[in-house]
């Protein structure tokens, strides 16, 4: 029953990361400004993690002694990684940004080899020569989206994000052995903040909040509320049940869930480039982890 659970929190999770990509494009730049949506994500995600910690306390204090890797960690996979991505989708493709983003794990693989000395072998050389040229290709097309303002910028800002949070997820993952994962998510969201705030609050006060129906006023809810508390969430509870490989499967299914709700709600089309693209990125994600399935996430 448990593992069910899992699995349907996977689903769940990756579902609504893979959805947010259309909503995030509906809401900026026409209704607020990128800045502004990371500005309430941070608002809302800090919030709920404080009030969970009241409603269940965290058994074990931070060590003083990890507090430089929380920061680092707060920088890459909150800072850098919230704010590269929402600028970067909101000038791309929903498409583009949901198969740039794919390529996290590539990253991980690259980073983990450089920082964690794991050992790069001739597969994961493939893979990552696949991976880069599946996001070259992507990004050297000529895509005309009427959802993308600049559409090389755009992608050139969700691969920084992929960056970014592949560096986070490598630094986490003594953290993720040390306390809870809840626990760690709250303080990397806490410290996050202070790197928002600065960028995002100018920018929040500019919202006019009074053009806003009920539409939007649900897009930023599932924004803010789904994308960025329950999915976090739900990935946290899959990892300690089925472990990070079962679950980083599921990231694979992101993509296709952008995909389909960009094509029936965006406007967006999925031509034979794309695809070809697109199957590069996953073969050479799937090469890369073969055998090292020991760090597995998901972002936005």
């Amino acid at each position: 029953m448990n593992q069910s659970k899992a699995y349907a929190a996977a689903i769940g999770a990756n579902f609504i990361f893979g959805s947010s990509y259309a909503v995030v494009k509906f809401l900026t730049p026409q209704y607020m400004h990128p800045f502004a949506l990371n500005m309430s994500r941070i608002i809302v995600a800090v919030s709920l993690f404080w009030v969970l910690n009241i409603i269940q306390p965290a058994k074990v204090k931070i060590d003083k002694k990890d507090l430089p890797r929380l920061i680092i960690c707060a920088l890459t996979g909150i800072v850098i990684n919230q704010i590269f991505f929402i600028k970067g989708l909101s000038l791309t493709s929903t498409i583009h940004t949901s198969l740039l983003s794919l390529a996290t794990p590539i990253f991980i693989t690259i980073i983990a080899a450089w920082i964690l000395h794991e050992k790069f072998t001739l597969l994961k050389a493939i893979g990552l020569a696949m991976g880069i040229g599946g996001a070259s290709l992507l990004i050297l097309m000529k895509d005309h989206q009427p959802t993308g303002a600049n559409i090389l910028l755009g992608d050139v800002y969700v691969l920084i994000n992929a960056i970014s949070y592949a560096f986070y997820l490598v630094l986490v993952r003594p953290l993720m052995q040390k306390y809870s994962p809840v626990q760690v998510l709250r303080w990397v969201f806490t410290i996050g903040a202070f790197g928002i705030i600065p960028f995002g609050m100018p920018q929040f006060i500019q919202v006019n909040w009074g053009a806003f129906q009920a539409t939007q006023i649900i897009a930023l809810g599932y924004v803010t509320v789904f994308t960025t508390f329950f999915a976090y969430l739900f990935t946290v509870y899959s990892i300690s049940t089925i472990g990070p490989s079962a679950t980083g499967v599921f990231t694979y299914t992101q993509p296709v869930f952008a995909a389909i709700i960009a094509i029936l709600f965006a406007g967006e089309q999925l031509d034979g480039t794309k695809i070809i693209a697109g199957l590069l990125i996953f073969l050479g994600v799937y090469l890369t982890n073969l055998k090292n399935s020991k760090v597995k996430s998901t972002n936005s």
